[in-house]
């Protein structure tokens, strides 16, 4: 189908990681499962994505990263993402580790660097994406003997090895125990903190979403749109003492009152 006509303002990405303009997902089986969807992602933000199964929240993912193509509309990343140095501008964490269990944790980060015929010498980003999980010390274990939260760590060294712009993670922390996932969160925030990736996650989480993000977008059921937009304009560097305060209380409160109509409309999830 033809791209929506862009203005020379839409085009012009200045700033911006990421800008999606009248996008929609339609499957073969007819079901459309996204948009018309505009969306705007800064250099550097952390933003969630947050709505009920079935809303378009992955599908919208896939269009950034390119696994899949928009029915109608335009995905546009930024020129900084459009690299020169062989390096991919996106790393994709999934729901599951997917990781190959005869291969080591080293082996198993090593793998976008293949996929990409990297040199040899990239062998020092490996050990670097693994130190900054703190998994340095677990590069020869295999998948069997690691925990949950270490082998989503893994994951993470993996999509962080090419040293990408853009993170896209989709519910990564869904099947772990509230602890690791506290603990996945905070790791998380310091990672951004200290890369000055941009980051966009999809959660069914309010109060994960509230937590790490910068802005929480609250999608409808599908079709999934933008509902609303939530700033959460907080101290920085966030931690326990914003987990256990009334700030974040009253964030997750107006957050969840949002999605609550989401839910109520959702359509065969």
């Amino acid at each position: 189908m033809a791209a929506p006509d862009l203005s020379e303002k839409d085009l012009d990405v200045t700033g911006l990681a990421v800008r999606l303009r009248a996008v929609t997902k339609t499957y073969d089986n007819g079901v459309t499962a996204l948009g018309p969807l505009d969306l705007d992602v800064a250099e550097g933000e952390f933003i969630s994505l947050l709505g009920p199964s079935g809303c378009g929240k992955s599908t919208a993912l896939r269009l950034i990263a390119g696994l899949s193509i928009p029915s109608e509309g335009t995905v546009i990343l930024s020129h900084r993402a459009n690299r020169a140095d062989g390096r991919h501008p996106i790393g994709f964490v999934f729901q599951e580790p997917t990781l190959m269990p005869w291969a080591s944790v080293r082996e198993n980060v090593r793998l976008p660097l293949k996929l990409a015929h990297a040199a040899a010498t990239d062998a020092d980003r490996i050990e670097q994406a693994l130190a900054q999980v703190g998994l340095a010390d677990f590069a020869d274990a295999y998948p069997r003997e690691l925990s949950g939260g270490m082998k989503m760590r893994v994951s993470l060294a993996r999509a962080l090895v090419t040293d990408p712009d853009i993170l896209l993670l989709d519910e990564p922390f869904a099947a772990l125990d509230e602890i690791t996932r506290f603990r996945l969160n905070n790791d998380l925030l310091e990672l951004w903190r200290k890369l000055h990736k941009t980051v966009i996650f999809v959660t069914h989480s309010v109060f994960e979403s509230v937590y790490l993000s910068q802005r929480v977008l609250v999608m409808t059921a599908r079709p999934g749109r933008l509902a609303s937009e939530f700033r959460i304009a907080t101290v920085e560097p966030r931690g326990e003492e914003f987990r256990t305060s009334a700030e974040y209380a009253g964030y997750c409160r107006e957050v969840s009152s949002a999605l609550a109509p989401s839910y109520s409309g959702q359509r065969g999830a």
